[in-house]
């Protein structure tokens, strides 16, 4: 039913465009006579343009599990304080941008910081094309400017990680998982934070480890802790159906806090200069935007845009290709 009603909109969506192009063609043709019109299909070509950009989006996203929901993962890297900080502003910019989608955001965990900030935090993102879109921020974010938390009022880099992978509802896909007991470290402890006596009585917060891939989830959003383990287990086999979907591509490059992988310099997906000037750079598709104070406060529209085509032309590149390499 929700791929039906997906298409639906789809085929809905396009025939309104094309009604509407058609009576701007026929508004033109009466310009000649009446110049004055001019105004009105100008006013009226903006909507029509972000109609077929939509549309473009949903014909980019094409991968089966694209129209899931999206678990995200924020945590902390190089920065200390700065770092734990800066992945709490990362998780307002994505509920944000979440809420201008019009897109229900669940809290699944979060451990606040020591003295600022937050040491990680997972969320469930619902929507149409969740996951979709928000895989485009998988990876490593910098943050460059003056830290508040340095007397010296100096300039200081942070970084923060974002893991984002499907909420898997596919049977077949689930099926295809295996997760043996033996290779799960658990342990349990009191959830922290705002929950009444409740989180001071019963261990209900529970850690996952993979031990073969070094995966850590964790879940304390539920007072069960059965539930919370159910949560923790599918944020797990969406990282490990991720890890997997990333190695047949070729394109796995540890994107997802494993105990080898490094959340610091050389790494970074995306830049945020805040000082000495202000610039929200994508290194891997070169957007940029100078009003970061917008992109904070979750305008990730254009950069999410500039990946899909990207990728979408590598995976034109790719089909276009020789079977043996061109030998």
């Amino acid at each position: 039913m929700r791929e039906r009603s997906s298409a639906e909109t789809t085929i809905n969506n396009l025939e309104r465009l094309e009604r509407e192009t058609s009576d701007l063609l026929e508004l033109l043709e009466m310009t000649e006579e009446e110049p004055e019109l001019l105004g009105e299909i100008h006013e009226q070509l903006e909507p029509i343009e972000a109609g077929v950009r939509e549309l473009e989006l949903r014909r980019m996203l094409s991968d089966p599990n694209d129209d899931n929901d999206a678990i995200l993962t924020i945590t902390p890297g190089a920065g200390g304080v700065d770092a734990q900080d800066w992945a709490e502003m990362l998780l307002r910019m994505y509920l944000r941008w979440a809420e201008r989608r019009g897109f229900k955001v669940e809290l699944l965990s979060k451990q606040p910081g020591d003295e600022a900030g937050i040491k990680d935090a997972s969320v469930l993102v619902k929507g149409e094309f969740a996951y979709g879109y928000l895989r485009a921020e998988n990876g490593v974010h910098r943050l460059i400017r003056i830290s508040p938390f340095d007397s010296g009022a100096r300039r200081h880099t942070a970084f923060a990680a974002v893991s984002v992978v499907p909420d898997l509802k596919d049977d077949l896909t689930l099926d295809s998982i295996v997760i043996r007991d033996e290779d799960l470290e658990v342990s349990t402890m009191r959830s922290g934070g705002a929950g009444g006596q409740h989180v001071n009585r019963t261990e209900s917060a529970i850690r996952i480890r993979h031990i073969p891939t070094g995966f850590v989830v964790r879940c304390d959003n539920e007072r069960s802790q059965h539930q919370n383990r159910e949560t923790a287990m599918k944020m797990l086999r969406g990282l490990i159906f991720e890890k997997e979907r990333r190695e047949r591509e070729a394109e796995f490059e540890d994107a997802f806090g494993g105990d080898k992988n490094e959340i610091g310099f050389g790494s970074q997906v995306r830049t945020y200069t805040l000082q000495p000037y202000t610039m929200v750079k994508d290194e891997r598709t070169d957007h940029k935007m100078t009003n970061a104070e917008a992109v904070l406060d979750g305008d990730l529209d254009g950069f999410i845009e500039s990946w899909l085509m990207l990728s979408s032309d590598r995976r034109e590149a790719k089909k276009k290709q020789p079977a043996n390499g061109g030998a």
